[in-house]
């Protein structure tokens, strides 16, 4: 179990922990005033009692974890760039990454559906 994002990302495989890292400078980009946490094993943001956005890193992929009306609002740009989804989740790889701007539009969509 890790303490902190520092600690997550480092623990990542390391052909993820650029994106990770990009990853979680986008978010924190987007939600300013987020606290950084690690709920679940995974790190996350918060705002007050609500996890707005999370990521983790698995052995082949990566994931952005935020509201599902986040990921149904941006559903065209997320296929545009030949990502998968879940209700909840958008995966990317080295190979099919996801761009920062889509990062922040989906962590502020997030943040919006979740009254944040």
């Amino acid at each position: 179990m890790t303490a902190n994002h520092d600690a997550y990302i480092a623990a990542a495989p390391e052909a993820f922990r650029p994106m990770l890292r990009q990853l979680r400078a986008g978010l924190s980009r987007a939600l300013p005033d987020a606290e950084e946490v690690i709920m679940y094993g995974m790190p996350g943001f918060r705002i007050g009692d609500t996890i707005v956005a999370g990521y983790a890193a698995f052995s082949k992929q990566c994931g952005l974890y935020v509201d599902p009306g986040a990921i149904a609002a941006h559903a065209d740009e997320i296929a545009s760039l030949k990502l998968k989804t879940t209700k909840t989740g958008v995966t990317f790889s080295t190979s099919k990454p996801i761009t920062p701007e889509l990062v922040e539009k989906l962590a502020v969509s997030s943040r919006g559906a979740k009254g944040r």
